[in-house]
């Protein structure tokens, strides 16, 4: 069977990756993708050994969001069966972006559309000089919809309100400058500094890192009141508590690694 991507073996330091391999379209976007790509996260969510997810891609795109030939197959479709190949993708987003473990994109080529959103989901982006960002969906009649959310968080409303109506193709040193991506990195290095900064993400204790996440979901927009600040209190000290928590304190104090980044 056709697989749109392959997932290296989890190895002992907890990273595993995601590789698409749609060359011949640019890894695009079709249902078997949104659905196989979505259940393999899913997996990695229950999986214990893996500490971290990265997102790659083969060829010159990451990925040129939705398949052309699938959204010509969609055309014909009736608005019930329409909303549910949106609701397949929208899952696939919220999915990687609501992911507990830390994820890290590496962004070798163009990405469009849904690609972009792909990017924007993940919490760390490296992307090779070389790479482009486009979002491209006004051009065929279309909107960023369910990207929409994680893009516009990314690189915040104004640069949204031109690239979203323009889709203007934009260069990896402005996805950089709007803080779409993280770092800009030569193409030969991409792999090597991901490499590299995966090893420093693996020296977080992993339950620190998943509440971590949570908190940012948690305070992200809301006002500090008294409630907030009362959450931000209780979570804190629930982390004070814990093994994970009492191993890395008195680790640094002990002035050795916690168990959790023992070689």
């Amino acid at each position: 069977m056709y697989t749109p991507f392959f997932i290296e073996e989890t190895g002992p330091d907890g990273i595993a990756r995601i590789t698409l391999t749609r060359v011949d379209v640019h890894n695009a976007f079709n249902d078997a993708l949104i659905s196989e790509l979505t259940s393999a996260l899913k997996g990695m969510e229950e999986d214990p050994r893996v500490r971290m997810v990265i997102l790659a891609a083969r060829g010159r795109s990451f990925s040129a969001g939705a398949d052309l030939n699938w959204m010509k197959e969609m055309a014909g479709y009736k608005e019930s069966e329409n909303l549910k190949d949106a609701r397949g993708l929208a899952e696939l987003m919220r999915t990687l972006n609501e992911l507990s473990k830390p994820t890290m994109a590496l962004v070798q080529g163009a990405a469009f559309g849904g690609g972009v959103g792909l990017v924007a989901c993940c919490d760390i982006a490296l992307a090779s000089e070389e790479a482009s960002f486009c979002l491209s969906e006004v051009r065929l009649g279309l909107i960023p919809a369910v990207i929409s959310p994680y893009v516009i968080a990314a690189m915040g409303q104004r640069a949204a309100r031109r690239y979203f109506l323009t889709a203007e193709r934009f260069p990896a040193q402005e996805a950089y400058r709007l803080g779409l991506v993280h770092e800009l990195v030569p193409a030969e290095d991409l792999e090597t500094r991901g490499k590299r900064l995966a090893q420093v993400i693996l020296a977080g204790g992993p339950a620190a890192q998943r509440e971590s996440k949570d908190l940012i979901f948690a305070v992200s927009g809301k006002a500090i009141d008294e409630t907030l600040i009362e959450d931000t209190a209780v979570r804190i000290a629930r982390l004070r508590k814990s093994p994970e928590g009492r191993e890395g304190v008195n680790a640094f104090l002990e002035k050795r690694k916690p168990d959790w980044a023992q070689d």
